[in-house]
């Protein structure tokens, strides 16, 4: 018996264009079973219903693939990614993406490891930090072809630990709820400075739910100065 509703799952993904074969139904299945276990252990998610999982974490996940467009082999890297998401999802959906976890704390990381393993994932990569640090890494420092990030702050706070892991010529995706027209205004100058474009909003509502989505598109257009991205502190005093 499956943990989710699978047909919930598989519809969907087709409204957001998405076919998932039996097999990748099965891993979304299996994952959303451990995570609940898991979730028994260590405090990793509010949301555990098997219905929730579906919308607030797959579905919404998935509303990544369709802000732009991925390449075959794409590197992907999920900043702030908490349990997985959007990552996760996005790797069992396009198995053929290279995907990066960045989560500065260890449970996560350690969950997102062990549920990879579990699921038999390859392509895919757990890894403890905080996005300031990775970012002025030169192992790291724009060699992303997108960077996604679900709820992880303010869209200018956001912009300075996204846009320089990004090479130019790719994206920022960054999952945004409500409204956010002062906070996009109030993100544009430092998304320039930091080398970006606002390209698009993506605006699109979570299939089965009433839940509305903007996804912000932030294109990299010239290489991030030396100067970002700066210490978290000054980023956060720089609010307002």
């Amino acid at each position: 018996m499956s943990y989710i509703s699978i047909a919930e799952l598989s519809a969907g993904a087709l409204e957001l264009g998405i076919e998932l074969s039996e097999e990748q139904l099965g891993l979304f299945d299996r994952f959303a079973e451990f995570l609940v276990q898991t979730n028994m252990k260590f405090n990793l998610t509010r949301i555990t219903d098997p219905g929730g999982i579906v919308a607030s974490h797959f579905l919404d996940s998935l509303t990544c693939l369709r802000a732009v467009d991925f390449k075959n082999g794409d590197r992907v890297i999920d900043v702030g990614a908490g349990p997985g998401f959007p990552g996760l999802p996005m790797k069992i959906a396009r198995p053929d993406l290279h995907v990066t976890l960045l989560d500065s704390t260890f449970k996560k990381v350690k969950f997102i490891s062990d549920a990879a393993e579990m699921l038999e994932l390859e392509g895919i990569e757990a890894m403890q930090g905080r996005a300031e640090d990775v970012g002025r890494n030169k192992d790291f420092r724009e060699r992303f072809d997108v960077a996604c990030a679900r709820a992880l702050s303010e869209l200018r706070v956001l912009a300075e630990l996204c846009l320089p892991l990004v090479r130019v010529g790719g994206y920022v995706i960054a999952q945004k709820s409500g409204e956010i027209d002062d906070e996009l205004a109030s993100a544009r100058p430092v998304i320039g400075q930091l080398g970006g474009c606002v390209r698009d909003v993506v605006r699109m509502r979570i299939p089965g739910t009433e839940i509305d989505r903007q996804l912000v598109v932030i294109s990299k257009t010239k290489p991030t100065p030396d100067t970002f991205p700066r210490p978290y502190s000054r980023i956060a005093k720089s609010k307002s």
